[in-house]
């Protein structure tokens, strides 16, 4: 991928494209930070990017290898405190499964969801929506719109196109479409509802209609500094497989997340299991 964004320059064409390596026969011996650890499809993990799981603020490529992979992680994050209010959020047409653009759960579970247009944009392609003065002119770059029904998008706080993984705090902006209503999900109260008001006046333009945000005030809370990527990916997956997924046409889908905690230990932990298992599933396949 190669776009040209005249108005942001190349710094952030260097943020979010970043080269696909291959991993080499002794890595396994030692790794330096930025070696690579795991290269799954479109997705490249440094040693760096795994040491973030331990206790450390998430790094985009981890948040991109959720998007990527997915896997049943809903009852070991979710404590169901209660049951959710109704937001009165419609259902797509049609039962979900995600295009291209990040291929959330569909590499392992989704195939039989043939006819959804649901989106999830990358953290880096939801940085180049934030950063760009026309978000018409990166159109060619981001999917075709014309017939999603929902958007996912990760956000974070980072405002410096030279910085990659910079930011402090990460959120979950998800925008229905269908019903012109972005619901914003920050697990510290509205740290980032400056960057979530960017992104969905950007998507307006770029849908052509206007979209209201709506900051959710139920979103679960983090207890540290650290957590906040680790609650988008759980919430993505409980947001998607939960409610989208499993309504029909008609429903009204409950976007609230009121009633529920989430096991950030716990996620962590499933996150780091999902890419032990594929590391040592390319050793074999080396061997």
């Amino acid at each position: 991928m190669a776009p040209v964004i005249r108005d942001i320059g190349d710094s952030v064409l260097r943020w979010c494209c970043r080269p696909k390596m291959k991993l080499t026969s002794g890595f396994e011996i030692q790794l330096s930070p930025e070696n690579p650890y795991l290269s799954y499809h479109d997705v490249r993990l440094t040693k760096d990017d795994v040491d973030t799981l331990k206790d450390d603020w998430l790094t985009d490529n981890i948040i991109a290898f959720w998007e990527e992979y997915g896997s049943p992680l809903e009852q070991n994050c979710f404590w169901f405190l209660a049951s959710p209010a109704t937001s009165g959020q419609r259902a797509p047409k049609e039962v979900p499964k995600l295009n291209y653009t990040s291929r959330y759960l569909e590499r392992e579970q989704l195939d039989q969801f043939p006819n959804s247009h649901i989106v999830l944009l990358r953290p880096s392609m939801s940085f180049m929506l934030m950063q760009t003065k026309d978000p018409m002119t990166i159109k060619d770059v981001l999917p075709d719109f014309s017939r999603t029904t929902h958007i996912f998008l990760p956000i974070n706080d980072c405002r410096n196109v030279e910085q990659a993984e910079g930011g402090s705090h990460w959120t979950l902006l998800l925008v229905s479409v269908v019903d012109g209503v972005a619901f914003h999900y920050d697990s510290l109260s509205v740290s980032n509802l400056e960057e979530a008001v960017v992104v969905t006046k950007q998507l307006g333009i770029l849908l052509g209609k206007r979209i209201k945000l709506v900051n959710q005030d139920d979103c679960p809370q983090q207890e540290n500094s650290t957590d906040c990527g680790v609650f988008v990916c759980i919430q993505m997956r409980h947001l998607l497989l939960k409610r989208l997924l499993q309504a029909t046409a008609k429903d009204k889908v409950s976007m609230s997340m009121a009633g529920k905690n989430v096991d950030a230990i716990g996620g962590r932990k499933e996150i780091l299991r999902l890419i032990e298992e594929r590391r040592k599933q390319g050793e074999k396949r080396r061997s």
